[in-house]
C-alpha cells in the first residue's frame, strides 16, 4: 500500500499518534529503549482518520484474501480497528485475547468462529510479532485457517519479518518505519541528524537495550 504509507505517516505525526524522540528514548512495555512511540489508539478519536484507516484495512483484506470469511482482531490495540474494517467487508468478526481469561468459559477467542474459517487478522502495531504470532498460533489451534495479516503500522525489524516467515504468515501494512522518517524529514519534524540516529536504531535496535 505504497501509495498511503507517506499519507498515513503524516496523519499520524498530525493527531500526536507518533512521537519521535531520539534525545530522549521512550522505554516500551517490553523494557525495550526506543527513539519512536507509536499510539494507533489516537486515531479512534479522529473520525475521519478512522474511517480512512478502516477503508484501508478493509481495501487490503479484500484485495489479498477476497475468500476471507471472518475478520479477527487482536487484543486489545486492534479489536476497534477490525471490527470497523470487517464491518465494511460485511465480514464476521471475532477478537484474540492474549490468553485464555482465568473464568465464564475461559475462552481465547471470543466471537463465533467456525472450524475451518478463512480468516484475515488485523492487527495495529508490529514490533517483534510475537504477540501477533500468538493470536494467529490461537487461531489455528482453534481450527480457523488463516489466510495473512493486515496491519496499520510495523517497525520493520528483522526479527519480525524471520518469525512470520518461519510460522508461515504473510503480512501487510497500511504504513511503516521507513515511510514515516522519511514523511518526518521532509516535513521538518525532525532534524538531519535525528534521522540518522533513527534509521541506525531501526537497523540495529539491540545497541540501544545493552
Amino acid at each position: 500500500m505504497e501509495h498511503n504509507d507517506r499519507k498515513l505517516a503524516k496523519a499520524l505525526m498530525d493527531i500526536g499518534a507518533v512521537l519521535l524522540r531520539p534525545a530522549e528514548p521512550f522505554t516500551w512495555a517490553s523494557g525495550w529503549h526506543s527513539p519512536i512511540y507509536c499510539d494507533n489508539r489516537r486515531i479512534l478519536s479522529d473520525p475521519e482518520l478512522r474511517s480512512k484507516v478502516a477503508g484501508w484495512l478493509a481495501e487490503e483484506a479484500m484485495r489479498l484474501y477476497p475468500e476471507a470469511e471472518v475478520v479477527a482482531g487482536v487484543a486489545t490495540g486492534a479489536i476497534a480497528h477490525g471490527v470497523l474494517a470487517a464491518d465494511r467487508m460485511q465480514k464476521p468478526f471475532v477478537y484474540v485475547r492474549p490468553k485464555p481469561k482465568d473464568h465464564g468459559t475461559g475462552s481465547q477467542i471470543e466471537g463465533m468462529l467456525p472450524k475451518g474459517a478463512k480468516v484475515v487478522v488485523i492487527e495495529d502495531l508490529i514490533s517483534t510479532g510475537m504477540s501477533s504470532l500468538a493470536a494467529v498460533k490461537a487461531l489455528r489451534d482453534a481450527g480457523a485457517d488463516v489466510l495473512g495479516m493486515v496491519a496499520i503500522f510495523t517497525y520493520g525489524f528483522e526479527i519480525a519479518a524471520k518469525q512470520f516467515a518461519e510460522a508461515g504468515v504473510a503480512l501487510s501494512t497500511v504504513s511503516n518505519y521507513g515511510a514515516l522518517v522519511d514523511e518526518a524529514l521532509a516535513s521538518g519534524y525532525i532534524r538531519p541528524e535525528d534521522y540518522e540516529v533513527l534509521q541506525q536504531w531501526r537497523e540495529n535496535p539491540a545497541e540501544w537495550n545493552k
